[in-house]
Parts: structure tokens; sequence; C-alpha cells
């Protein structure tokens, strides 16, 4: 019989217009062959300004420079890890996407995690404009969620309710940007999406040392 994996309990601020989020919800998931991670996802939206139309990323003030860099440094974490990635010069509004994705949390925990790769898939592979209320739809009804449940995200208050309570617990822990990890009981933080050596090594350095993460 195989032995018991380890508890690891997790915390994540993330949005799925953030490719960083992309590629570090890739590396989380590589910690579950050695943990039985339990994620509280709190989506955090970190461009509301942005239409659902969308637009081109130089309207976000990056300089060229900047964004380049960023490009070459995402286009070779993404390879490092063996994830499709095309260019990425559009972004859009994840308002929509960040609502229906708190419903199906709470509602089935088996669904989300296949409506969430899909989220992030659909638009940092795929391309498609997670931003628009009928690409949601036809993503969500793919994966065998309701369009009860769909029109339950975009019209019950209560979820947008769930949406302000993240984004005050950010401003709390002073997050400024996404990913941000807050892992174990003690609440090891690591800030964006660092490399899966670095964040496994943080990790078993604070088991060692007593850092609040426990065993079943």
């Amino acid at each position: 019989m195989p032995a018991q994996k380890p508890e690891l309990k997790v915390t994540v601020f993330s949005d799925y217009i953030c490719p960083f989020c992309y590629i570090g919800d890739a590396r989380l998931n590589r910690l579950r062959d050695k943990y039985d991670l339990k994620v509280n996802w709190c989506f955090l939206e970190i461009h509301p300004e942005t239409p659902s139309e969308g637009m081109h990323v130089s309207k976000l003030g990056y300089e060229d420079a900047i964004w380049q860099k960023m490009v070459t440094t995402l286009t070779d974490m993404a390879k490092e890890d063996g994830l499709p990635f095309n260019i990425y010069d559009f972004t859009t509004n994840s308002r929509s996407a960040l609502l229906l994705a708190e419903a199906v949390k709470r509602d089935n925990r088996e669904l989300f995690y296949k409506f969430h790769n899909k989220l992030f898939v659909s638009l940092f592979v795929d391309g498609e404009n997670i931003g628009y209320r009928d690409v949601l739809r036809k993503l969500a009804n793919n994966t065998e969620i309701t369009d009860e449940l769909i029109d339950q995200a975009w019209e019950d208050p209560k979820y947008n309710s769930y949406l302000k309570q993240y984004h005050q617990a950010a401003e709390e822990l002073k997050v400024s940007s996404t990913p941000t990890f807050f892992i174990g009981e003690n609440s090891l933080r690591i800030d964006g999406a660092v490399p899966y050596d670095e964040m496994l090594e943080k990790i078993q350095v604070k088991r060692k040392g007593g850092g609040g993460i426990k065993s079943k």
C-alpha cells in the first residue's frame, strides 16, 4: 500500500488573464506528486479597466523593451515546463471568467479543475477571448457545467462579494502581483511563478524548520 502523502495547504491569488499564473499553476500542480494539495483559490482581477472585447497588451502601459523581455521570459518558462504557449499580445477583461470559476469551485471541485485548466489554455494557447460570455458559456458547457449555474454566477451578487473579499485580503497581505502563494499553516510566501525546484526546496526547508506544514 503506497505511503500517504503529507497534506499541504496552499492559498493562491491568481487571475486567468495573467500568463505567469498559467505557468505558476502548472508548477503548483507538480507538487501533487509529493503532497496532498488542499488549494484555496483567491481570484484577483488584476486589470478591471480592460474591456471585454479585449485590447493589445501595449495599452497596459509597458515600454516595448520591458514587454519584449517579459515575453521572452514567459516563452522560456513555458518551454522549460513543456507547456504550450502562443505569443502573448492580447489581453481581456477577466471578471466574468472569475465569477464563473468561483461559482463552479463552490459547486463541484472536479469540474472546477477541468474548467480552470480550459480557461488558461483557451487564452494562452488557443487565443480565444475569455472576456466574452458566449465564449465562457461554450467552454463551461463543454465541461458539463449547466446553464443554470452559469447564469447564477453572473446574476447572484454573492459571487461578486467573494471577489471583493479576495481583493480585501490581497490588500491586507500586501499582494501586489499574481500569482502569489501562501503555503502551509504558517504561510510561507512565494511571489511569482518561481521554478518548481525552487518552490519545492522552500517548502522542504520550511518543513524541516517546523514551518507548520503538517502530515496526516
